[in-house]
């Protein structure tokens, strides 16, 4: 099990010019349609983050050829939409939510069964969200019962093939939460379907998965939060890729509000993707007051990009709710740590899907919060957080291995009177393998203790 040791900061700031992960929502989509396309994809910027891993290795085990070309670079070779091959044991999904629910809108539509598996944490998280309107066009998956959720279903996931000469039928479905998984997961299962799939949520959630189907020339249509895909007359074919993945935002964050929390820093992620429907945070930010510029550097494969300068302001607080929460969901972890050193009280609400993530957002961000002397409350849908000046407690932060937690404390850790331990750390190889190196390259002074479990 792998620590981290923060040491306060003292009078000393963060202060650089870095590179961040790339973005590994886009790392999934790039590599599943590059899975499915005809011909040899490649892919530049890849960061290898365990969940984009966790993606790669699933399709390896289905006949998918990928190669490492380079130290970010991957090449894909397409086996078309029908081309996946049987795995011969479970598909290990290992932490990502996003590999097993994006997966399963492809292996819904396969005429072979298949099994999803994955670790601890990945066995407690919702997937009748996906499997309801999955099973509703036809597709036939069974899971486990919810520990905690009484008639949803978890990890494994036995998807049982529709056999030959079947397909899944048209949908309409109107999604209770914003969420770009479910949208995703549905759209990817109707590249297979005989029909029409109409989705709708009540905000926008993020639209990779949609501008990547409009460039690979699937017909589909958006119109506010409605995404229409209807394969009547498109001949199934999806040209290679050749692309290169941006910067990715949610990692970008914990280093952007470091610099708002740390006095006198001055910070500056390159080259981060700044999609409208992430930018909650950056929202947040500015209505905090917090230093920030947001330089424009143009488009890379379809998304917007910019190096984004982050310096210390003093903050104001605010409250976080909305459709505000669906374009900052990742990132609201952090925004407590804004909260910290805002001037009054913020509130955030809206956000009970920050309960079936990795850990209980909500719950954990609280513990970690009071851990560090920040008076708090927690709400059913969010927080309520109490600015507070001065040097925060010495904590000891258990993770529950989830790599958003495990990088915000050590972010709080740098105000503290005394060093702070995180405990279970090694997550955040799943989002950001070079967080530590990236955070000492700035000014902080962390270290990485390797204790036996």
């Amino acid at each position: 099990m792998t620590d981290l040791v923060i040491h306060p900061i003292g009078e000393g700031a963060l202060s650089g010019s870095v590179p961040v992960p790339s973005d590994k929502s886009i790392g999934h989509r790039a590599l599943l349609f590059s899975a499915l396309c005809n011909g040899k994809s490649r892919i530049s910027g890849f960061s290898f983050s365990a969940d984009n891993v966790s993606t790669a290795d699933a399709l390896r085990a289905m006949g998918v050829r990928i190669e490492t070309t380079g130290k970010t670079e991957l090449t894909v070779e397409g086996v078309g939409l029908y081309g996946l091959r049987a795995p011969d044991k479970p598909l290990d999904c290992g932490n990502s939510g996003t590999t097993m629910r994006l997966i399963t809108g492809i292996l819904a539509a396969q005429s072979f069964p298949s099994t999803l598996i994955g670790d601890h944490s990945l066995t407690k998280r919702p997937m009748m969200r996906i499997v309801g309107p999955l099973r509703s066009r036809g597709a036939r998956i069974d899971g486990q019962p919810h520990p905690k959720r009484e008639g949803d279903i978890t990890a494994p996931l036995q998807i049982h093939g529709l056999g030959e000469g079947k397909y899944l039928g048209p949908i309409e479905y109107e999604s209770p939460v914003s969420s770009a998984q479910i949208k995703s997961a549905i759209l990817l299962s109707g590249l297979f379907a005989h029909g029409a799939t109409h989705f709708k949520e009540p905000t926008l959630s993020r639209d990779h998965t949609e501008r990547m189907l409009s460039a690979l020339g699937v017909p589909l249509r958006t119109v506010g939060t409605m995404v229409e895909l209807d394969p009547g007359g498109w001949n199934g074919q999806m040209p290679a890729l050749d692309m290169e993945i941006v910067g990715d935002a949610s990692a970008a964050a914990f280093l952007l509000v470091a610099a708002q929390i740390v006095p006198g820093s001055r910070v500056v992620t390159r080259s981060v993707g700044t999609n409208p429907t992430r930018t909650g945070l950056l929202e947040v930010l500015r209505d905090m007051g917090a230093g920030l510029s947001i330089e424009s550097l143009g488009e890379r494969a379809g998304e917007p990009i910019a190096d984004i300068h982050s310096w210390t302001e003093p903050l104001r607080a605010t409250t976080i709710g909305g459709e505000r929460v669906a374009r900052a969901i990742d990132e609201i972890p952090i925004a407590c740590a804004l909260a910290v050193r805002a001037s009054g009280t913020t509130v955030i609400r809206d956000a009970e899907e920050l309960r079936v993530k990795e850990s209980d957002r909500i719950a954990t961000m609280a513990t970690v919060l009071r851990s560090f002397g920040v008076t708090c409350e927690e709400l059913p849908d969010g927080l309520r957080i109490e600015g507070k000046e001065g040097p925060l407690e010495a904590a000891d932060i258990d993770s529950h291995g989830d790599h958003r937690i495990a990088m915000t404390s050590a972010i709080l850790g740098l105000l503290g009177r005394a060093p702070t331990r995180v405990r279970d750390a090694g997550c955040i190889t799943t989002s950001f393998p070079k967080f530590v190196a990236t955070l000492r390259g700035l000014g902080a002074t962390i270290d990485v203790v390797d204790e036996a479990p």
